[in-house]
């Protein structure tokens, strides 16, 4: 069995981070993803999809994320229901993150498409409360140790304290990816393909 999501979107609001009574810290926001298709009026429209993080990743996207930041969030769907004041049974649809990439440096004018990536353990169960190792220890995450922090070693992208961890991206404005469109034509002979 299966159940794993990527999307790419623009948060609606800013993250709400808060603790379990275990002092586990959660955070929650919306990620606007644009549909595939235009409706009839030629619009593009969106689907609003509620994500759930936590642990250091929660911290973290709490410290960086704002309204209209475009993320790429990484996880698995889950679906919870609970009996509100009324006592109606509710259910809710969300994803549970377990990886964040942030599409867009904080200073947007600065040029240069940095991307950062954080990734954090969901821990056993995913239930609000739930407790679970997870993956919030050592070096393995972006900012390491137990705390978020704001050292780093200077520079206008040092988010968290200490280790290297899952991070993506650079601080080189320039693509060293040897197959970026740089403006340039390809020479390829036809000898040279395989098909």
């Amino acid at each position: 069995m299966l159940n794993r999501v990527i999307l790419i979107g623009r948060l609606t609001r800013d993250p709400e981070m808060r603790y379990t009574p275990a002092g586990v810290a959660v955070t929650q926001f919306t990620l606007a993803v644009d549909r595939p298709f235009t409706s009839g009026q030629g619009e593009r429209e969106a689907d609003f999809i509620p994500i759930v993080t936590w642990r250091q990743l929660a911290e973290t996207c709490a410290n960086y994320l704002r309204k209209g930041r475009l993320a790429a969030v990484e996880g698995r769907i889950q679906v919870r229901n609970y009996e509100n004041n009324e006592g109606r049974r509710v259910y809710v649809t969300e994803v549970i993150a377990d990886n964040v990439r942030f599409l867009e440096s904080p200073n947007r004018e600065g040029g240069g498409g940095q991307r950062e990536e954080y990734s954090g353990g969901s821990g056993g169960g995913g239930s609000y409360g739930g407790s679970g190792s997870g993956n919030s220890g050592g070096g393995g995450n972006y900012g390491g140790g137990s705390g978020s922090g704001s050292g780093g070693s200077g520079g206008g992208n040092s988010y968290g304290g200490g280790g290297g961890g899952n991070r993506s991206g650079g601080n080189n404005s320039r693509n060293n990816d040897p197959f970026s469109d740089d403006g340039r034509p390809i020479d390829i002979s036809e000898d040279d393909l395989p098909f």
